[in-house]
């Protein structure tokens, strides 16, 4: 496999269809992206971001086209392929922070451990890793309403990465957080990209963010790529 197209999308189209009416999503996308870097993707609403992601991270089928990663085409895996993908390949998160109440900030991030079949003392021990390279370890014993915004969402970046994920999948997560707590969300973001070799992709409506930490910038509109920038 060519490390410059870690992953690639050929031809990557979707269309929702509701009655007669056809809604394309996504039209023809072609993309190509070097294993760890990081790139932002940013578009009006309605430009096909979030439908981008959602493929990318195997939640959705295209219509047509291909997405390659690690030169494995995603769209020809079975059910339990696609499992194992999502579980160990993509970590995803999201606006909504999506954690479990009643769980600790600990629990929260060991839990997708679980379902890999993980001893608890495994689970416990990694999730404590990886609060410590989000910067949440302090608050590990604090359930989602006693933590900050900002701080649920080091919380999610944590438990989506604490099943060393090669690429992290990432849309709008900074969309219910202020800008100062967005900044500091996007830099660690930027950090685990370049210090531990994760590839990010990244939506976001803030294209200021994305122009100071990600490496390279795809516009979005009405379903096709627009303008590609690299920066860095």
């Amino acid at each position: 496999m060519n490390c410059a197209s870690f992953v690639q999308t050929e031809g990557l189209t979707k269309v929702y269809s509701s009655g007669k009416i056809q809604l394309c999503a996504l039209k023809n996308v072609n993309l190509t992206l070097a294993e760890g870097k990081f790139l932002g993707v940013t578009g009006p609403s309605g430009s096909g971001k979030s439908t981008l992601v959602n493929l990318l991270g195997g939640l959705d089928t295209p219509s047509s086209g291909r997405i390659k990663v690690q030169g494995r085409d995603i769209c020809e895996l079975n059910k339990e392929e696609l499992a194992i993908y999502r579980r160990y390949q993509v970590g995803m998160i999201f606006q909504s922070f999506n954690l479990i109440p009643s769980y600790t900030a600990l629990e929260n991030v060991a839990f997708p451990l679980l379902f890999a079949g993980v001893a608890k003392r495994e689970r416990n021990q990694r999730a404590a890793e990886m609060l410590t390279r989000v910067g949440l370890y302090p608050r590990k014993d604090h359930r989602p309403a006693e933590l900050s915004g900002g701080e649920q969402q080091r919380a999610a970046i944590a438990r989506a990465l604490v099943n060393q994920p090669k690429i992290l999948l990432a849309d709008e997560p900074t969309g219910n957080l202020d800008s100062i707590t967005a900044k500091e969300i996007v830099k660690t973001l930027a950090d685990l990209n370049r210090n531990q070799g994760v590839t990010v992709i990244m939506i976001s409506h803030e294209e200021l963010l994305l122009q100071e930490f990600a490496h390279e910038v795809i516009r979005l509109r009405d379903g096709e790529i627009v303008d590609r920038e690299k920066l860095r």
